[in-house]
């Protein structure tokens, strides 16, 4: 269902593969991008990128879970993080790695954005996930 390839002959990605092989006839969910907001609708983690993608990561698995999904099935993301310094860029990806998402690893892109959509945001990620049949492992 799910396939995750790293092209031999390329450099070898640290955490995440170079692409995510779908077979037809499966499921896919096309999240929105998953942001740093409570419930409530209150940033979480202000000025901290981290704390930011820590909360985006938990709200993004919400949105896996309401599909019928989770962070095992993510195919590829794209993490939008708002810096020009790699060490932050780093910092958002060691969390990334942490969450689950870099099981398989998936594939992904990892940018540094001038800005998002709500005030004091620093960390978004866009998601494509297989939504798998009752039971299925990746």
């Amino acid at each position: 269902m799910l396939k995750r390839v790293t092209v031999p002959t390329l450099f070898p990605p640290p955490a995440y593969s170079h692409a995510s092989v779908v077979e037809t006839g499966t499921r896919l969910a096309f999240l929105a991008g998953s942001v740093p907001l409570d419930a409530g609708g209150k940033l979480v983690g202000e000025g901290d990128p981290v704390r930011q993608a820590e909360q985006v990561i938990a709200n993004l698995g919400e949105q896996l879970h309401a599909v019928g999904s989770d962070l095992v099935h993510v195919a590829y993301t794209d993490v939008y993080v708002v810096t020009n310094d790699p060490a932050v860029l780093s910092q958002v990806w060691d969390v990334v790695e942490a969450s689950g998402l870099s099981v398989g690893p998936h594939s992904s892109t990892l940018l540094g954005v001038a800005c998002l959509g709500y005030p004091g945001q620093l960390v978004e990620i866009t998601a494509t996930a297989v939504v798998p049949e009752s039971g299925a492992t990746p």
